[in-house]
């Protein structure tokens, strides 16, 4: 007699979203200089039905929450964690912008490694292509 092996979290988290009937999840990724195109790109996925997730915070712009060098870096951490986080919920990233950095690299690379499905706003920017 064979058992069913058990669930990987990925597996209950798919089975739960189905079962609450929830649209697809796009998560969009892509350097913060592209944060008005990345606002559009919400507008866009969400008129097209879909649950959108972005970076929150703009840290190339000026804010008290990261002007102290010190707290900057440290936040850079957290946020970088969080987007991981976002990657992971998402079914699907969008990558925004004509230029691919090293941390949207490593976005891209990790939610491929993730069997994520990467759309890109300018195609011709694929680290894989």
């Amino acid at each position: 007699m064979s058992y069913p092996r058990p669930l990987t979290p990925e597996e209950k988290l798919a089975d739960a979203k189905q079962l609450l009937g929830l649209p697809r999840i796009v998560v969009i990724c892509g350097s913060t200089r592209f944060m008005t195109e990345m606002t559009e790109a919400d507008v866009r996925e969400t008129e097209a039905g879909r649950i959108v997730v972005k970076p929150g915070c703009d840290m190339k712009s000026p804010h008290e929450l990261w002007s102290d060098p010190a707290e900057a870096a440290a936040l850079k951490g957290r946020l970088d964690d969080l987007h991981r986080a976002k990657i992971r919920l998402a079914d699907e990233v969008l990558v925004v912008g004509d230029y691919v950095g090293d941390s949207t690299r490593a976005e891209i690379a990790y939610a491929r490694s993730l069997g994520k499905p990467v759309r890109f706003t300018h195609p011709e920017v694929d680290p894989d292509a």
